[in-house]
């Protein structure tokens, strides 16, 4: 039998196989570590469940053989380890370029994965509500800048969904493949909760690969605008319209086609996540920034989980919460 490596250092060598885009230039002392010596530790905060730097640095300090094994990865070739304050400053600056780099990747597994073997090169666009951890900010304290109770994130906000009703909290925006094979997330972003839907997609859908040629999404993508983006771009975007139920134009039974096409890929994709990553309540952490490692830290993780499996000849939808408990 051929020995597998630990699923966390099968992750942690992936990390290592990615190209980065080369950082923006900045004033003051160059950087001693390389970016992805900084992403594989965020890998492994993901995966040992720890949502701060001085979390992070206390397991790695951790004489246990594992722990030795992972440490070795995040050491540099002059065997120097980060400080705790090293790690702080550069997991910040990574929050800021993850929706970049899940783009390259999403890209890069696009061809690799081939979710769409016999043709539409559809995707789908939404987003999902993730409840901020602590209490809620009330719109009459709010207005008055009170804030009854130091549980209170104050920089998540307020919004309704239609199934969930009022959320306080955030917003994962993704675009993830409609495919029977694969949900490959191609973009993703976090903002508080009162960022509109259709604001944010034109973010996301800037830069979508050549190879995509729809974009299906429900009424809130339903702007002018946006559809000028998309069809400026060589794609349709196609969403459900926006009136009283039911719909008796010509078109209503082919946006039911693929609306339907839309729910079971993203919202299935969102059900997953939440459920792998615990945040099917309120998330771990408190800010925008240590949120939006957490997130789009997450969706990267998920991309490397998917590529581990497809090495691996393993099912892309089944099975990677285990894997990734196991690591």
């Amino acid at each position: 039998m051929i020995d597998q490596p630990e699923p966390i250092l099968a992750l942690l060598s992936l990390v290592d196989g990615l190209a980065l885009p080369a950082p923006a230039p900045r004033r003051g002392r160059p950087d001693v570590y390389a970016d992805q010596l900084i992403l594989k530790g965020l890998v492994v905060m993901l995966v040992r469940r720890v949502w701060q730097a001085h979390g992070l640095f206390a397991i790695l300090s951790e004489p246990t053989p594992q722990m030795v094994r992972v440490r070795a990865r995040l050491t540099d070739q002059r065997g120097r380890f980060p400080s705790r304050r090293t790690w702080e400053r550069r997991l910040d600056r990574l929050a800021g370029v993850l929706p970049l780099l899940i783009a390259l990747l999403g890209t890069w597994l696009l061809r690799r994965l081939d979710p769409w073997p016999r043709g539409g090169r559809a995707v789908a666009i939404d987003s999902t509500c993730l409840r901020a951890r602590g209490g809620v900010w009330h719109k009459k304290h709010r207005a008055v800048g009170e804030v009854p109770h130091t549980s209170i994130d104050t920089e998540a906000a307020w919004t309704k969904s239609g199934w969930h009703g009022w959320v306080y909290g955030w917003k994962l925006h993704v675009v993830v493949t409609v495919s029977d094979t694969v949900w490959l997330p191609l973009a993703a972003n976090l903002t508080p909760a009162n960022v509109a839907d259709n604001v944010q997609a034109a973010c996301l859908l800037a830069d979508l690969p050549e190879a995509v040629t729809a974009v299906l999404g429900d009424q809130h993508y339903n702007d002018p605008a946006l559809h000028a983006l998309v069809t400026g771009a060589g794609r349709l975007l196609i969403t459900t319209k926006r009136g009283a139920y039911p719909h008796t134009d010509d078109g209503v039974e082919v946006r039911r086609l693929f609306h339907q096409l839309r729910s079971h890929a993203v919202e299935n994709f969102n059900a997953q996540f939440k459920t792998i990553f615990g945040c099917l309540g309120n998330v771990p952490t408190r800010g925008l920034l240590p949120t939006r490692l957490f997130a789009l830290g997450a969706v990267l993780l998920y991309q490397l989980t998917l590529w581990h499996h497809a090495i691996a000849g393993r099912d892309l939808r089944q099975g990677l919460k285990p894997f990734l408990l196991s690591a």
